[in-house]
């Protein structure tokens, strides 16, 4: 398989002046996984109890995150949930819509769902794409069904800041097994290679 490049990644850097804090004060169960020039960046609902627990995005070892990443190529290998910070070296990002709650969807406190951070997010940082990873994340987003957004890349909403291109995927959470499928993945999968002119770039097989 071929590799995808590793792309320089810098260490964290305090906000400049007259930009608002975007890290969540201390908060967060889960630190974002955010900087500029980012090709794509993957958006949770929420930590599961387990990744809170051990600080680490997709921790649940059922969890078919890692695997799914390297499996369309965008990673070189299959990574482990504490490996999490050096996503940037391949141009992807992490952040979830509830950065202050951990548990599954259903549970989650209505002021969990923090949108407008995101939206915040994604002005700031830029990414060509966002992908949601459950369509629940994308729903409280986007203020939309879960049945009226299709897995695969979506139509900006009016006022979607930033100009990222975005995408709804299957969840790789082990609560939502039935319905996962790798297609959608792959597809986006492909878009970031087209969006670094490397098209033909390799995959592996899940």
């Amino acid at each position: 398989m071929t590799e995808p490049s590793p792309q320089k990644s810098s260490p964290p850097k305090s906000s400049p002046p007259n930009v608002p804090d975007l890290t969540g004060g201390g908060e967060y169960l889960v630190p974002d996984v955010l900087e500029p020039g980012l090709t794509l960046v993957l958006v949770g609902t929420a930590p599961s109890g387990i990744s809170a627990r051990a600080r680490a995005y997709y921790a649940n070892p059922e969890n078919k995150f890692w695997r799914t990443l390297h499996a369309v190529g965008l990673t070189p290998r299959q990574l482990a949930p504490q490996e999490y910070a050096t996503l940037p070296r391949y141009g992807l990002g992490l952040t979830d819509v509830a950065k202050r709650h951990s548990g599954v969807d259903a549970a989650l406190p209505g002021e969990a769902w923090r949108p407008d951070e995101l939206r915040s997010k994604v002005e700031h940082y830029r990414p060509r794409i966002v992908a949601f990873t459950s369509k629940r994340g994308a729903s409280e987003t986007l203020g939309l069904p879960t049945g009226k957004l299709p897995y695969g890349p979506q139509i900006p909403p009016l006022g979607w800041p930033g100009g990222s291109e975005l995408w709804v995927l299957p969840s790789t959470s082990p609560l939502g097994h039935t319905h996962f499928r790798i297609e959608p993945w792959q597809a986006l999968a492909d878009r970031v290679r087209e969006l670094r002119g490397n098209p033909e770039a390799g995959r592996d097989v899940l």
